[in-house]
């Protein structure tokens, strides 16, 4: 969930494909199946695989495998990382997995292919997609004030939700402060977290500049879109992300955990942590996520992923005229990548972009996106990366895998 100008934003705290927030995430930061194993040698102490779904007619498909499994097989042996996962699918629409390193360290135990992982701020488009539903139908405005739908919650030094819209907190332009940076992971790991707390966590600070000022990644917009979502339709966030989003369009592997669900349900590599950043890996994978909410709660897999941006920006799950508020992005800085209504773009280096989010969160870093033909990567590695060469590997490996 953390910030990330690195790829823009990311974890729930900090941010994937934007923002800035400390690289220590604070917790409170799916035919005929055939198989195939590449030919580059794996690490010593790792495990590397590659799976292939459908046909496997000689094209830029086939022509990956390798380069993936090898960028893969870096980030283990080259960035530390203790396990590296990924999910191609081609124009087509067939898919290959991969695996690098091992699932367990202390077992030594092969990672699960295509294994389910917290996926931070990709949470983020999720919540984004369920406000634009219901700005189809009528039921919110991008352009109106936080106030209507939360009178008097929003209020701080700087702070007035009579003067931030919705588009705002979905574009992360409304200025309001980070909770996440203000949040250790150690010390809410075990404990479950109220939305309102978060926010509460975050009006203790001034603003960080006037609405529609600036572009600035924070946590905080996410927490007030989920709550609007409660408000006009009468329902918990999560049910709604799984009602609209989930079971529309088939996610078999995604889901939002439920109060005090601190394990993941189906085989997983697990996630290591370290806080501080220069401190040793720490097993991670048990941990309320409920920091992160509306802002990085979700846990999904690789391929599950790709099927939902795939879906998104095929018109499945938005209406033609949302979609397009959703792509229109402003840029963050100079790294290129333009941020939307809870969407990234990010060019490739092959030419065109891709679309996507990614996110971190205390164990695990998801990157990855859709291109406008129907190429879709997403990587995840099982410890955000505590470097910011370890974090353009992930992001290279991404752009290596689409472009082939």
């Amino acid at each position: 969930m953390r910030a990330q100008t690195r790829q823009g934003p990311s974890s729930p705290i900090r941010q994937q494909q934007g923002g800035g927030r400390r690289r220590a995430v604070s917790a409170a930061a799916a035919l005929v199946i055939g198989v195939m194993t590449t030919g580059v040698l794996a690490p010593s102490g790792a495990s590397a695989s590659g799976s292939a779904s459908g046909s496997t007619a000689p094209d830029a498909a086939t022509a990956r495998p390798d380069a993936v499994q090898q960028s893969l097989n870096s980030l283990v042996r080259d960035d530390g990382m203790p396990a590296a996962l990924a999910s191609v699918q081609d124009r087509d629409g067939r898919t290959r997995t991969y695996t690098a390193g091992v699932g367990d360290l202390a077992t030594g135990s092969k990672v699960p292919r295509d294994g389910q992982v917290r996926i931070g701020s990709n949470t983020k488009a999720f919540t984004a997609v369920v406000v634009l539903q219901l700005v189809g139908e009528g039921k919110i405005g991008l352009d109106t004030m936080v106030d209507t739908y939360l009178p008097g919650l929003v209020r701080g030094e700087g702070i007035d939700g009579r003067h931030i819209t919705v588009r705002q907190l979905l574009q992360h332009t409304s200025g309001l402060p980070d909770y996440g940076v203000h949040v250790d992971d150690d010390e809410i790991r075990n404990r479950y977290v109220e939305p309102r707390e978060l926010l509460d966590i975050a009006l203790r600070y001034k603003a960080d500049a006037a609405p529609g000022k600036t572009w600035g990644y924070s946590n905080t917009n996410y927490v007030l879109a989920g709550l609007i979502v409660q408000k006009v339709t009468g329902r918990p966030l999560a049910e709604e992300i799984d009602r609209r989003i989930i079971k529309r369009i088939g996610l078999r592997h995604t889901y939002f955990p439920a109060p005090g669900e601190m394990t993941i349900r189906e085989p997983h590599p697990q996630g290591y942590h370290r806080n501080p950043a220069d401190g040793p890996l720490r097993d991670f994978t048990e941990m309320d996520p409920s920091f992160g909410w509306a802002a990085g709660q979700l846990i999904s897999t690789n391929s599950d992923l790709n099927r939902f941006f795939t879906a998104l920006l095929a018109g499945r799950l938005l209406p033609a005229a949302q979609l397009a508020e959703m792509r229109t992005t402003v840029p963050v800085g100079t790294s290129g990548l333009g941020y939307g209504l809870g969407l990234t773009s990010r060019p490739l280096s092959c030419g065109g972009i891709y679309w996507g989010h990614g996110g971190d969160i205390a164990g695990y870093e998801t990157r990855g996106g859709v291109t406008d033909d129907g190429r879709a990567v997403n990587v995840a590695v099982t410890s955000i990366p505590t470097d910011d060469s370890a974090t353009q590997h992930v992001k290279d490996a991404v752009d290596r895998a689409l472009c082939g």
